[in-house]
């Protein structure tokens, strides 16, 4: 079954609850299509590089996905009606990273930096 990372971004003004429902309608929807999420990982409250919709800052949330193209083709259509996602986008890979992925290891990283400057 192919593999797909599904990153969508949502409005900045939604509680961390209200983002995990939307991973978990994500999920949901891919169940429900004969597919699997293998991970979620919601990656914080981050800036843009430029206004999305009037948006300086959005939440970040990936998906690890098996599942056939027509699943992913659901996916994004009911990604596409919320109004509640500012952008999202949906790319095979030919495997899943084990572990955290490199956004979650990088923010690992700044935090134990931030520990190390407030030794001295």
């Amino acid at each position: 079954m192919p593999l797909y990372e599904h990153v969508f971004l949502a409005r900045q003004d939604l509680s961390q609850a209200q983002v995990d429902a939307l991973a978990a309608t994500a999920t949901e929807i891919v169940e429900a299509h004969q597919g699997k999420v293998t991970k979620t990982e919601t990656w914080g409250l981050k800036n843009l590089a430029y206004k999305i919709k009037r948006n300086r800052k959005a939440h970040f949330v990936m998906l690890n996905i098996e599942a056939p193209a027509g699943t992913v083709a659901e996916l994004e259509r009911q990604t596409a009606i919320n109004e509640d996602v500012i952008r999202w986008m949906t790319v095979r890979v030919d495997e899943h990273e084990a572990g955290p992925s490199v956004q979650m290891r990088k923010n690992e990283r700044e935090r134990t930096k931030r520990r190390e400057r407030e030794e001295y």
